[in-house]
């Protein structure tokens, strides 16, 4: 018999029932440091003061009127992000899937109305992950997810990460817009250098190309700034984000310059909860904590104090971890047992991790952790290492 809830994960035998800035409980009681924040969401950890106050406030005064009317939460949060960042406008969604949709929509809406509509395909990588909607899983392109979905969104173009040649060779007279993750997260962590950002920008512009990041997970303080691109120093004209501009609220954001979305006109997007006087409460306090310079700079700090701690614990276990990737606190421990054993090594040891492609275990934990949390998860990850060298022995 089917279960009451559709078994579409291998769930671990855990039941959380309460957090604490960086540590979950277990309904037994056993205590867990959060090194995974729920995927990236949980950016100020769990039960957040702030986050708190601002979402039960709200909570007293009005949830959700729909986006027929002006919705001041919105408007606020909006305002904040497109001072801090590259966008003239901004569009809420509940989720990074979402967000993909819209981003998909926008690159071709703006080439129709440009008077080019045959410019339709949007190239993508391998090893990419956005969300598992019909164009999500199609613009990833990854057999393990389109299997059993065709007939599948057409117009992607899907290329090897890191072939240059391929990239360009890529860009026709039919290609709409390059659509990339600055950091793989499922894909493993890979990080795309800095130059190879500036690279595709620089291409964008020669074809007049539209270029799309995806910074549901790597964006929103992770790697030490606002948002990823900014390392290298270049602006998209489409983002995609969502995951920590929440800090576990369901949210999701597109945000774009003013010729980007000038296609996205009355009638052509819509969403019955996005922006929501509930998420947008939530994400402007989320906002006005990591967008400060000072919260990044300590990110940045914590981010070089783990990686350093990492790199020893590679080097203290040869046989278990292979080496450290990432940036910031969006890190990874390549492995050389399973992922799936090392992640399960960590819970026996009341540490949570999370697994992704190419055999590697994420670190993403709550950009506020403490120094004594970071010494305690490397002090859990030893452990966990040391009894997996005993099973193989």
């Amino acid at each position: 018999m089917i279960p009451s809830v559709l078994p579409t994960y291998n769930r671990a035998a855990l039941k959380f029932v309460k957090g604490e800035g960086s540590w979950m409980v277990e309904a037994d009681g056993r205590r867990f440091l959060d090194m995974g924040a729920g995927i990236a969401v949980n950016v100020l950890g769990h039960a957040h003061p702030a986050l708190v106050s601002a979402l039960t406030e709200q909570a007293g005064k009005l949830w959700h009127v729909s986006n027929l009317y002006q919705i001041p939460q919105q408007q606020a949060l909006a305002d904040k992000l497109v001072e801090t960042t590259f966008a003239d406008t901004v569009f809420f969604t509940n989720s990074g899937t979402e967000s993909c949709e819209l981003a998909v929509k926008m690159a071709r809406k703006y080439w129709y109305d440009k008077g080019q509509p045959e410019r339709t395909d949007i190239v993508t990588f391998n090893g990419s992950f956005h969300g598992r909607s019909s164009a999500g899983i199609a613009a990833a392109g990854s057999e393990k997810m389109v299997k059993g979905f065709a007939p599948l969104l057409p117009g992607f173009v899907h290329l090897d990460w890191g072939d240059h040649d391929a990239l360009h060779a890529a860009i026709t007279e039919r290609t709409a817009a390059i659509l990339i993750e600055p950091i793989q997260g499922e894909g493993g962590i890979r990080p795309l250098p800095d130059q190879c950002l500036k690279g595709l920008r620089a291409l964008c512009d020669q074809t007049g190309t539209l270029l799309i990041l995806d910074e549901v997970q790597c964006g929103m303080g992770r790697t030490g700034r606002l948002f990823a691109h900014e390392w290298a120093g270049v602006t998209p004209d489409i983002m995609m984000v969502a995951k920590g501009i929440g800090g576990g609220f369901p949210l999701g954001a597109v945000l774009a310059t003013e010729d980007a979305a000038s296609g996205m006109t009355a009638g052509t997007h819509g969403s019955t909860y996005g922006g929501n006087p509930l998420a947008c409460a939530v994400g402007m306090a989320v906002m006005e904590i990591v967008a400060d310079p000072a919260f990044l700079e300590g990110v940045r700090a914590r981010a070089g104090a783990l990686r350093q701690k990492l790199e020893g614990l590679v080097a203290a276990h040869p046989d278990v971890f292979e080496s450290v990737r990432g940036t910031g606190l969006m890190l990874g421990l390549k492995c050389k047992p399973s992922n799936l054993d090392v992640v399960a090594a960590g819970y026996a040891q009341q540490l949570i991790t999370v697994p992704a492609g190419d055999n590697v275990i994420r670190l993403l934990p709550p950009l506020n952790l403490s120094e004594e949390e970071i010494a305690e998860a490397i002090d859990r990850l030893d452990r966990a290492a040391t009894a997996l060298e005993v099973k193989t022995a």
